[in-house]
């Protein structure tokens, strides 16, 4: 793959080099030393991949993927030296648009093989993504559906929602239209790695008057409660009501994976359930929306305009997986009507 490097640290940048390098299948195009560089550089020659500092002079990296992703969509990998003092900006970068965050590896020691590893592992993952900017896939095969005839007594209406690049952004404007009164339980896959997890429920926490915590093995979905994937596993409904995290596939692209959490709702949830599908590069999520709809639930997919990266939700429209396509500001209000009447 093409990868170009954003970061004004010489330091960073030979670190970065020489990881890509070593690997032998990628290729080094260019290095911009600030956001400005950057925009610039991928409208010249967009690579397959950019590595994103954060901290850069005249525009910073949260800006700059905002800009790219505005201008010239493609892969962004936020690559930054300092995860703790960062992390408020690592949220904002995704928000924009930026697919995931990892540590920049340090030039010797075990912890910087480790690093390497991790970084190389991303780039590879995000190199298997399809393009966002294709003709719509050919309708997949039927897969197994469970009828939701009639919820179960008792049961408190599940909220299902996935999200991908973009997705921090769109989940607090989400969230933070949720009333403390919400009528339902909510449990969110999100693509990002598990190390990121913790500070994003803490995040969103900020962002809403429910309690946002991350999701744990045995855990049940609770009214006015709104669970977090918090694994690089499966978050899944292992049976009736009560979640777990599966292994999965090596060779899985999308760990969580939105499809297989939406399918084991499908398959396992005793009561009513509304599938949401936000921003995201890619199809996932889309099959599993539409296995939702085709067992009764209420489906809604983010609009284009208000997407950050229109992929996922594009991807559930060629399906015709969603009930409706509704603006990111409306979904919050939405959802409330729709259980108030409902239950």
């Amino acid at each position: 793959m093409r990868i170009g490097i954003v970061n004004d640290t010489p330091m960073m940048v030979e670190v970065l080099r020489r990881v890509i390098a070593e690997t032998g299948r990628h290729e080094l195009i260019w290095i911009a030393r600030d956001g400005e560089e950057a925009v610039q550089m991928c409208a010249w020659q967009l690579p397959d991949v950019v590595l994103m500092d954060l901290l850069m002079p005249r525009m910073d990296g949260v800006e700059a993927t905002r800009r790219i992703m505005q201008d010239t969509p493609c892969p962004i990998l936020v690559v930054t030296s300092d995860m703790g003092t960062s992390a408020g900006k690592i949220y904002e970068a995704l928000g924009c648009g930026a697919l995931d965050a990892t540590q920049t590896p340090a030039l010797i020691g075990a912890a910087g093989k480790r690093d390497a590893a991790a970084l190389i592992e991303k780039i590879d993952n995000l190199g298997r993504l399809p393009p966002e900017a294709v003709a719509p896939p050919p309708r997949p095969k039927a897969a197994a559906v469970v009828a939701h005839a009639a919820p179960v007594d008792g049961v408190v209406p599940l909220v299902a929602v996935g999200a991908s690049a973009g997705g921090p952004a769109a989940l607090a404007m989400v969230l933070k239209a949720v009333p403390r009164e919400f009528a339902g339980a909510m449990v969110i896959v999100q693509h990002i790695d598990e190390a990121f997890a913790p500070g994003m429920a803490e995040w969103l926490q900020q962002q809403c008057l429910l309690k946002v915590r991350l999701a744990a093995e045995g855990d049940q979905p609770r009214r006015g409660e709104v669970l977090l994937a918090g694994s690089n596993k499966h978050l899944v409904l292992k049976g009736g009501d009560t979640l777990g995290y599966a292994s999965g596939s090596p060779s899985d692209v999308y760990r969580p994976s939105v499809d297989m959490f939406f399918h084991s709702v499908v398959k396992h949830w005793p009561g009513r359930a509304i599938g949401v599908l936000l921003t995201g590069m890619g199809r996932d999520g889309a099959a599993g929306l539409k296995a939702l709809r085709d067992s009764g639930c209420h489906t809604i997919a983010q609009d284009q305009k208000s997407c950050a990266v229109y992929g996922m939700p594009k991807a559930a429209v060629a399906l015709n997986a969603a009930v409706e396509v509704l603006p990111v500001t409306g979904i919050a209000a939405r959802l409330q009507a729709i259980l108030t009447a409902t239950i």
